[in-house]
């Protein structure tokens, strides 16, 4: 472990994380058929921001389950830090709490270290859960921090993720998929003031996004225009395929 990383997590963390992570990764295989699909486009090393379809409490380890990474770091709300069980699964996992519908300068300080230091960070761009698994509208935050650090984006879309407590239950395996796209860059700065460029850029973030969801999930993207562009592409290469 590099020294910059020694100064963000302590041997100790490594270990709890680690364990802790085994161990989730045992349940998910018991409780979870979990199709993972585009797992080649997580950069073998380096930065990048992850930007998730956010559904549950739980996307956050499951995200983490996805890939071999162990340089992965969450941006999670900080009202859940005090919740039974999730709380404590969190803090075992030394994400980044933020504190929602604030500027939060600590959490943010906190990205812009991991990702300096060459970890994968993974963040919500919606800000909040999606109660129908629909996409909202997206923040600014995401774009903001990825432009700060200069790094590329790793789209991912999630789903079953919400269904975990329901396999708890009932005592029977969920289908679960982890759907990861290619990194893509934001727009480039151009003449537009600030506030459009963050709409632009959000907007980008959330089509990328969206183009690896079923029609019924794009919600607020639906019939976006950055979207239709993104699936026209996505067809094309089926088709060369």
């Amino acid at each position: 472990m590099s020294d910059s990383r020694e100064a963000l997590v302590t041997e100790t963390q490594v270990r709890k994380r680690s364990r802790v992570m085994s161990i989730i990764r045992w349940l998910i295989k018991r409780l979870v058929n979990l199709q993972v699909i585009g797992a080649e486009n997580i950069p073998k090393e380096g930065p990048c921001m992850v930007v998730i379809s956010h559904i549950s409490r739980l996307d956050p380890p499951f995200l983490m389950a996805s890939t071999e990474r162990s340089d992965l770091v969450a941006v999670v709300a900080h009202e859940y830090r005090s919740a039974p069980l999730i709380g404590w699964i969190m803090n075992a996992l030394h994400v980044i709490w933020i504190t929602r519908g604030e500027n939060d300068m600590q959490a943010f300080r906190k990205v812009l270290e991991y990702l300096k230091a060459g970890w994968i960070v993974g963040i919500a761009p919606e800000g909040t859960r999606s109660k129908d698994e629909k996409l909202l509208e997206g923040k600014h935050g995401a774009a903001v921090l990825a432009d700060r650090a200069g790094v590329m984006l790793l789209p991912i879309a999630l789903s079953g993720s919400n269904k975990m407590v329901q396999s708890f239950s009932h005592l029977r395996k969920i289908d679960a998929q982890v759907v990861i796209g290619e990194p893509f860059a934001l727009p480039p700065h151009g003449s537009e003031d600030s506030h459009q460029w963050l709409n632009m850029a959000t907007d980008e973030i959330m089509c990328q996004i969206a183009a690896l969801l079923p029609p019924e999930r794009h919600g607020f993207y639906a019939g976006h225009p950055r979207l239709a562009e993104l699936l026209a592409l996505k067809g094309q290469t089926q088709k060369g395929s």
